[in-house]
């Protein structure tokens, strides 16, 4: 998995109206990189990160069970509430600040569906490469409000053993996030990759500029860099860390 050269640096940010866009009857999805039937050759991942949606479903709606392997899978739900089923018996309401892994392993089937009858739900869906391949699948969820309400940027992920935060089977890669207070800075973790998104709200990233909602940076060797949420709206922010990228 690890290259032999160093990463060169480099910051890219992507503007939301640049990502790809699915839109049907009961879902409102972004892509930040290649995804379903959107394809670029030159924008399939960053470091380890192949899959960042911002997904809206409409009540009651959803996507019934499909299959999965040899993918850490991880939601994290920014309004609404999405119930998760598996082949393995797993059952849960994923809500705001509920950190859920779902480890695909040698195969998983599972289904991720709003259980409203009256309100959207908006989430983020993230997936990254596995360090080891043909795992057996498993599950995790873990409320973590407790410390996003402290402030600053918590783990929410982290496959070096951060004991506030999920696990995941990838020992180079961990995400933060952060619910950041008006005017309140904070540092972008130093990585080799690292991947910013703007969930809510706006903030200004040292050297990029003011990021709005749906806004991503690409930070390749750029080391820590501050990041300060909006006067008035704040931001939450999600950062994805990880120390080596794909093969090429």
């Amino acid at each position: 998995m690890k290259t032999e050269q160093s990463p060169r640096f480099r910051i890219d940010v992507r503007a939301s109206h640049q990502r790809f866009h699915t839109q049907i009857s009961w879902l409102d999805s972004h892509h930040s990189f290649s995804f379903s039937n959107h394809y670029d050759p030159q924008n399939t991942h960053h470091g380890l990160l192949l899959v960042s949606n911002d997904d809206v479903v409409k009540p009651n709606m959803g996507f019934r069970t499909h299959p999965h392997q040899d993918m850490e899978i991880v939601t994290w739900v920014l309004d609404g509430e999405l119930e998760h089923k598996d082949s393995e018996g797993n059952v849960g309401i994923i809500y705001p600040g509920l950190a859920q892994r779902m480890s695909a392993g040698t195969g998983i089937w599972h289904s991720e569906m709003n259980p409203q009858q009256d309100k959207d739900v908006r989430f983020i869906q993230m997936w990254v490469t596995p360090d080891t391949k043909r795992i057996a699948p498993s599950y995790q969820q873990l409320d973590i409000n407790t410390e996003l309400a402290k402030g600053g940027l918590v783990p929410i992920v982290s496959g070096r053993g951060h004991s506030a935060a999920i696990t995941i089977k990838q020992k180079d890669a961990r995400l933060w996030g952060g619910r950041l207070r008006p005017g309140v800075s904070v540092q972008v973790p130093d990585a080799p990759f690292v991947h910013l998104f703007i969930a809510k709200g706006s903030a200004d990233l040292e050297e990029a500029g003011v990021l709005q909602s749906g806004d991503a940076v690409r930070l390749t060797a750029a080391g820590a860099r501050r990041l300060t949420a909006d006067a008035q709206a704040g931001a939450e922010v999600l950062i994805w860390e990880t120390n080596q990228d794909l093969p090429s």
